[in-house]
């Protein structure tokens, strides 16, 4: 039975995982920009039509991608800066100290220093002469269309910086209220913070939508993420409180994180507030339906991040040490899914349900219509009946070697044991030298509609590469890749990978490939 990954996208399909932030660029971290473009150019060569990314969103302390000060801004870090040189808003002079940047990780602390006065100058230039902006469109449209959140974001930015940096429930009371805090006559470097995050978000989403049409123009569609917990110090929570278990003084009441499991022996504290599913429900859950939109307006499809949320979520008393103390509590569950189909129709969502789930969970998502997911990784510390093992993977999922979370393959490989790597090695047929290419092999010739790649991976590279170890909080999302290391993947691996996909049935259809233009002519 071909039964739909998504409603209208039917058959076999392959991607492939990498943040943007990985891209290469010479301002310091990936942009969208040529890296981006080169990179969208790459998945099509390889004959896939995916590409899957982490949430875009502005991040905060820790750099994670999964703690964002708004759920529904982009990361001003990703902005193209040669684009901004290039119209005019930026001289080399003065990014000269991102070029000097390293080009095969991103150092966080050197953008908090320079990034920001790049950009300031980008803006002085832009209001000084406005018309240097018809390249990427309408400021005021933009304003217009993003008006529900945008507004928000900007002063919640603004009074931020006012504030030197702290969080919000750390404001003074008049601040800490939104309503209160938009009445107010802030000083003018206040109401001048606030325009240049517009100016900064309208560069990011004209950016984005330029990349998102050379994709579509190139056969590729992007996955998004949305985690299903935002941070507290964000503008989705001071500007939405009532929708969130708070204190009066904001602090929250307890905090999400998930039990004991693989990945840390104490749990995951991961301190984002819960939500008050109550009150999200006498509203019609508008806010998540605003959140989705934007999501989905960004991307083809959006991975729900902790899906099992949705069912039921392990509740820690505010300031615990760890996660042991919390409790399981009841989620939303069908009737939020319900809410999404009525109000948004077929939307392309994918459920992550990983880890040790209740049959509650299962069934969730098997009434909501996900696809889930399936990493291989897990799949051989058990017994022929283990989910992950490929012969057990269900249609309506997505399948994973590895995913952001988690080692690369040669690296997880290499620290198994060695019960777990005979079982590898038995039903892969393997000796083991290469086990990205036995993984990759494997996620292709699953029953799963969609396999995904991390393209660390299709690099063949170790534990040096790893872009996060959950429960640490030094040293993740720092990996990138140069140009060199592109054009290395598109000569060596692409035609291996193409190849691939096109013996399980993976690869993009022919006539789409023929459409194609330039470097894929050039490949085959």
């Amino acid at each position: 039975m071909n039964t739909p990954l998504f409603s209208g996208i039917t058959g076999r399909h392959g991607g492939i995982l990498l943040h943007p932030t990985c891209l290469p660029s010479r301002q310091g971290i990936g942009s969208l920009g040529a890296g981006a473009r080169q990179f969208v150019d790459l998945v099509a060569e390889c004959g896939l039509g995916w590409w899957q990314v982490c949430p875009l969103g502005p991040t905060g302390y820790g750099d994670s991608p999964y703690q964002c000060f708004s759920a529904f801004a982009g990361n001003p870090y990703l902005i193209d800066l040669e684009a901004l040189v290039t119209a005019g808003l930026l001289t080399e002079e003065e990014m000269a100290p991102l070029r000097r940047l390293a080009t095969y990780r991103v150092e966080y602390g050197f953008l908090w220093e320079q990034f920001p006065p790049v950009l300031a100058r980008a803006w002085e230039r832009a209001k000084a002469n406005p018309e240097r902006l018809a390249e990427f469109g309408s400021l005021e449209k933009f304003r217009s269309d993003h008006a529900e959140w945008l507004e928000d974001y900007a002063l919640f930015t603004a009074l931020k910086k006012h504030f030197g940096g702290q969080p919000w429930y750390a404001w003074p009371q008049e601040a800490r209220e939104p309503l209160r805090a938009k009445k107010i006559a802030w000083p003018e470097a206040v109401r001048e913070a606030a325009e240049a995050v517009v100016f900064q978000q309208f560069l990011f989403f004209s950016q984005w939508n330029f990349l998102r049409a050379h994709a579509k123009k190139r056969g590729v569609r992007i996955i998004g993420d949305a985690p299903i917990f935002v941070a507290l110090d964000s503008a989705d929570v001071w500007a939405n409180q009532r929708f969130f278990l708070l204190g009066k003084d904001g602090a929250p009441k307890c905090v999400a994180g998930v039990p004991p499991d693989y990945f840390s022996p104490t749990g995951q504290l991961w301190g984002n507030p819960l939500y008050d599913w109550k009150a999200l429900a006498k509203d019609g859950y508008r806010w998540w339906l605003r959140r989705l939109r934007a999501d989905l307006s960004l991307c083809d499809a959006v991975r729900i991040d902790h899906f099992r949320g949705f069912c039921d979520y392990w509740e820690i008393p505010a300031g615990a040490q760890d996660a042991r103390e919390g409790k399981w509590q009841n989620g939303p569950g069908f009737d939020f899914f319900r809410t999404v189909r009525e109000q948004l129709g077929d939307v392309a969502l994918i459920a992550e349900d990983l880890g040790d789930l209740s049959p509650a969970v299962h069934t969730l998502r098997q009434a909501a219509g996900l696809p889930g997911m399936a990493v291989l990784q897990f799949a051989f510390g058990g017994g022929a009946d283990n989910l992950y093992l490929p012969h057990n993977h269900r249609r309506d999922s997505v399948v994973y070697p590895g995913t952001h979370d988690n080692n690369t393959t040669r690296g997880w490989y290499a620290a198994a044991g060695e019960r777990e790597r005979d079982a590898f090695r038995w039903y892969l047929g393997s000796d083991g030298r290469a086990p990205e290419w036995d993984f990759l092999r494997a996620a292709f010739a699953s029953p799963a509609a969609l396999a995904v790649i991390p393209f660390q991976d299709v690099l063949g590279l170790g534990a040096e590469a790893r872009f996060n170890t959950p429960g640490t909080s030094q040293g993740n999302w720092q990996w990138r890749c140069d140009f060199a290391t592109l054009e290395h993947a598109r000569i060596f691996f692409a035609p291996n990978v193409r190849r691939l996909a096109e013996v399980t049935g993976r690869r993009v259809g022919t006539a789409d490939l023929a459409g194609r233009d330039g470097a894929l002519q050039g490949a085959q």
